[in-house]
């Protein structure tokens, strides 16, 4: 099964940890990778400085739409399309 979206957190995060307990309700926990913002050594760009206060953002993978926090299931479903 393929990563279609990427989940930009952090370490601690309980609002990241809801975002993933919903979004894991409706797909599988195999299409999301879990970014850690301040651990994250595969990109050249500062997750912190983009993300840091908006976490938890996610990132559909094939546009690289974002949804930031918060959102719900409605919400999700609806940029799941």
């Amino acid at each position: 099964m393929a990563v279609k979206f990427n989940l930009y957190s952090s370490e601690g995060c309980h609002l990241c940890e809801q975002a993933f307990n919903l979004i894991t309700q409706i797909i599988n926990q195999e299409e999301v990778d879990v970014i850690d913002i301040v651990d994250n050594n595969m990109s050249d760009q500062n997750l912190v400085e983009l993300y840091g206060v908006h976490i938890p953002v996610l990132e559909r993978l094939e546009d690289n739409a974002k949804l930031f926090w918060p959102f719900d299931v409605e919400k999700f479903l609806e940029f799941n399309k």
